[in-house]
């Protein structure tokens, strides 16, 4: 641990290792950080240092994020499952985008299953890049994967189920997201749904399915309110606001 006095000055100067417990993240997150300027620190030879105000400075915009990855980072649990319904396309790639961003942050692998959209997974990742998501950098890495779906409408907890089997990630925690932009089934969805709730509880999971408004504009407000209910949080996106939500176990009397 590396904790020093600036001579004279009386400022206390914490070290990558201590940073990194704190926050919860590796040493090397926090050196990647403040290379990119994300967390204010100085250069002291070859060591990074951070200012113990500058940390609580950054420790205090994470309590109130006002950004879409702050706020999915302070909603997003491991594990968990949950809905999203994006007003827009350009919505849904920002969704997804931050939903990554967030697991990248807890140091997760990220999969990216697509199918049940239009675009191909190049114009996919162009759009992660441009919402913030180093795509190229991850895939290089290995940690991001970019997975065809062979059957958006079934099969998905099959093809997640298959990937966990394979042992990639090397112990990380899988997020993993999935989208309809296509017209879907109330039934459908439903089924397909529980069978990736029992999935994530059993393997500890982040999956995030998102919907276009309009894939789902056939539901009804019951038929959503069950959708919801088979997800332990709701994401609504609009041009308008961001909705979060979580289902809470209905408890004994």
């Amino acid at each position: 641990m590396a904790v020093s006095q600036e001579s004279g000055r009386g400022i206390e100067l914490l070290g990558a290792e201590e940073v990194a417990g704190v926050l919860g993240v590796k040493e090397s997150t926090i050196w990647r950080w403040c290379r990119e300027g994300r967390l204010p620190c100085l250069k002291v030879g070859k060591h990074w240092r951070v200012r113990r105000d500058a940390l609580d400075d950054f420790l205090r915009e994470k309590e109130r994020p006002t950004t879409l990855v702050g706020q999915l980072g302070s909603f997003l649990r491991v594990p968990d499952n949950v809905l999203a319904i994006a007003q827009n396309l350009e919505l849904l790639h920002r969704l997804d985008a931050a939903f990554f961003r967030v697991g990248e942050a807890r140091d997760g692998l990220l999969v990216k299953f697509h199918g049940g959209e239009d675009s191909p997974a190049e114009e996919l990742i162009a759009r992660f890049e441009e919402n913030g998501l180093e795509a190229g950098r991850l895939q290089r890495e290995r940690r991001l994967l970019m997975r065809p779906e062979e059957n958006p409408l079934g099969g998905r907890e099959d093809q997640l189920g298959r990937l966990i089997e394979e042992g990639v990630g090397e112990g990380r925690t899988v997020w993993a997201s999935f989208d309809w932009v296509k017209q879907v089934g109330l039934e459908t969805a439903l089924e397909q749904q529980e069978r990736l709730a029992g999935l994530v509880d059993a393997k500890q999971l982040v999956v995030k399915t998102a919907a276009l408004e309009e894939a789902v504009e056939g539901w009804s407000s019951v038929a959503l309110r069950r959708a919801q209910s088979k997800h332990s949080g709701t994401i609504l996106a609009y041009e308008s606001g961001l909705s979060l939500s979580r289902v809470t176990p209905m408890p004994a009397l």
